[in-house]
């Protein structure tokens, strides 16, 4: 392969949807699509801002994230 469409870059979205199913989709049990939308804007912020991740030395995304591009501002 060319290195397109390799395992290796569905990796992290795999892994994210995986979390999504397991701790949002499959214990909520939603009824519409509505409410889907609604569950999911949810989790993802909570994804982001509150719960942490074992990569990134038990820090949100968000942490890492603001935290780098702050930095990358004042090299700048």
């Amino acid at each position: 392969m060319d290195g397109n469409g390799r395992w290796v870059d569905n990796v992290f979205i795999e892994r994210l949807w995986k979390s999504v199913k397991y701790e949002d989709i499959y214990l909520k049990a939603y009824g519409s699509m509505a409410e889907v939308r609604e569950g999911l804007a949810i989790y993802f912020r909570f994804y982001n801002e509150k719960r942490w991740h074992q990569h990134f030395d038990r820090k949100t995304p968000a942490m890492v994230y603001f935290s780098t591009l702050s930095q990358k501002q004042a090299a700048a």
